[in-house]
């Protein structure tokens, strides 16, 4: 099972999930890109372009999400504070807005954002053109650095120290997860909806 993560679909699925709005897994994206393109260098060309083809897939379900609910519902899932700065950057720098998010590391709430480009009803060719372009960047740029450093980077990635890390990010990742959802859940639910 752990192997099918560790393969071009893990790397499409584990873009998705992080793009998306119910899974809590930072920088595992990008560890998975840099471990796959360390073991298979001759296809490091690969595998940014299928996480990235993942990335937007996932944003695609949180921005339709974020369309469904519009500002109004926003509030309810994105905190206050947060909204009220991300509004402000998408109405100043609109493009710079959507190209930032989507090549900073976390903690920038990348959901958030995408929830709110699609609940402020921001061009859809626009975000995803942007989105698309600079997400194939940030992964362009690690699977180079990974196919320069490959063979160190492989010794540590493989490494019993390293294993704990991962082990620690999994558990970290269920309880975000799980976090997440109920924050979801809560958001959206309402009393005598069925």
């Amino acid at each position: 099972m752990f192997e099918f993560f560790l393969s071009w679909w893990g790397a499409v699925l584990l873009g998705a999930l992080d793009s998306s709005l119910f899974f809590f897994a930072p920088l595992a994206n990008d560890a998975l890109l840099i471990y796959l393109v360390a073991r298979h260098r001759e296809r490091f060309w690969v595998y940014p372009l299928l996480t990235t083809a993942g990335s937007v897939a996932g944003a695609g379900l949180t921005y339709w999400i974020g369309r469904k609910i519009g500002d109004a519902g926003l509030e309810k899932l994105v905190p206050l504070r947060r909204l009220e700065r991300l509004k402000t950057r998408l109405n100043k720098t609109a493009a710079v807005a959507i190209a930032l998010p989507a090549v900073l590391p976390p903690p920038f709430p990348l959901s958030a954002f995408v929830l709110t480009c699609g609940a402020l009803a921001v061009s859809t060719r626009r975000f995803f053109t942007v989105f698309a372009v600079m997400r194939a960047v940030r992964f362009g740029v690690e699977a180079l650095l990974a196919h320069r450093y490959g063979e160190q980077l492989l010794r540590v990635l493989q490494s019993a120290p390293f294993r704990r890390v991962v082990i620690g990010f999994i558990v970290l990742a269920t309880v975000g997860t799980v976090i997440s959802g109920t924050r979801v859940w809560r958001g959206t639910w309402r009393p005598g909806r069925q």
